[in-house]
């Protein structure tokens, strides 16, 4: 019987050091809604709140789920970073949020992302 292993790391700012995080700036704005792929979910709302959920299934190890549910902390560039001091994670956005045909995408830690409109 293969056994199936899940890891969940959950991330959630206390109240108190919710009001840290970041308002997404104006020139961001297009990085606001939910987003989705097959095995990953990124939602950003415009008062700089992070929900992240991302599923790997690996044949030897099972499956591995990773949920961040962290304020935003700044951008770096296209990138945001999430998180409380000391303990943050950054995405690396490789193509912004863009339309094609209408339908809004964006590529995070190498998986593109469809907003859900």
């Amino acid at each position: 019987m293969r056994r199936q292993f899940s890891l969940v790391i959950l991330v959630a700012a206390l109240p108190i050091l919710s009001a840290c995080g970041q308002s997404l700036p104006d020139d961001k704005a297009a990085y606001v809604g939910e987003w989705h792929a097959q095995a990953m979910d990124v939602e950003l709302t415009k008062d700089g709140t992070v929900r992240y959920k991302r599923v790997k299934r690996n044949t030897t190890a099972g499956t591995t789920t990773i949920s961040i549910d962290a304020p935003l902390r700044r951008f770096e560039g296209d990138n945001f970073v999430v998180g409380i001091p000391f303990l943050t994670a950054t995405f690396e956005v490789s193509t912004p949020p863009h339309q094609e045909a209408g339908t809004w995408k964006m590529v995070v830690d190498g998986v593109e992302l469809t907003r859900i409109p």
